[in-house]
């Protein structure tokens, strides 16, 4: 199937609407709903993390970006559904505890959505309990994210917490990590930013870029 480029421009340029009408006509077309998102729709927003890292575009343009995209999405989950397509892995994610802000780790959960995850949001604030009880609901990968400086050592507790189970992998970002400090706490990978952390999540399932 060759790319739908009225589709991938918009949700480029974030047109929620333009998209939910795109989609829908593609479904009452008989689409490959997989085909569609593989070849359109999960590249479209690939591009838009790849334009962030490059700084082309910023936080505001790749939230909508992100928005129209969920809102095809939302359309074709029936489809997918019946047509048995299972999520590539179940990962959950959140802030950790102290840290009330929850714009970075909105956006990584729409990226991980949209390139496939299925992905658990336990929300800000989040007690190492709460990470533990998304594992044993089928998490494989935990995602913590911080703003802030002064809550990024909250993440050291639930890497240590996970590190004797070898089917649980962790990865950090956010605005107050680096790739040295996420080194230095042992995490299993660590995403420079909403784009990155899909690689990260990836390259901690044995994945492909």
């Amino acid at each position: 199937m060759e790319i739908n480029r009225e589709l991938w421009d918009a949700i480029y340029h974030g047109d929620s609407a333009r998209v939910e009408s795109i989609v829908e006509q593609e479904i009452a077309s008989g689409v490959d709903a997989v085909a569609l998102m593989n070849t359109t729709m999960i590249p479209a927003l690939r591009d838009i993390g790849e334009a962030f890292s490059a700084g082309e575009v910023f936080i505001p343009e790749m939230l909508v970006g992100a928005k129209a995209l969920q809102a095809g999405m939302d359309l074709l989950e029936p489809l997918l559904v019946k047509e048995g397509n299972e999520p590539i892995a179940k990962v959950c994610i959140g802030t950790v505890k102290g840290d009330l802000h929850d714009i970075g780790k909105n956006l990584v959960t729409i990226m991980l959505r949209g390139s496939g995850f299925e992905v658990e949001d336990i929300g800000v604030n989040c007690e190492i309990e709460d990470y533990a009880a998304a594992v044993e609901r089928g998490s494989r990968v935990v995602c913590l994210s911080a703003l802030l400086s002064t809550t990024r050592d909250q993440m050291r507790p639930v890497i240590d917490y996970f590190s004797n189970r070898e089917d649980v992998k962790v990865v950090v970002g956010g605005a107050a990590v680096t790739r040295n400090f996420a080194q230095e706490i042992g995490a299993d990978e660590f995403g420079e930013d909403a784009s990155d952390a899909v690689r990260a999540v990836r390259s901690c399932l044995g994945m492909a870029a």
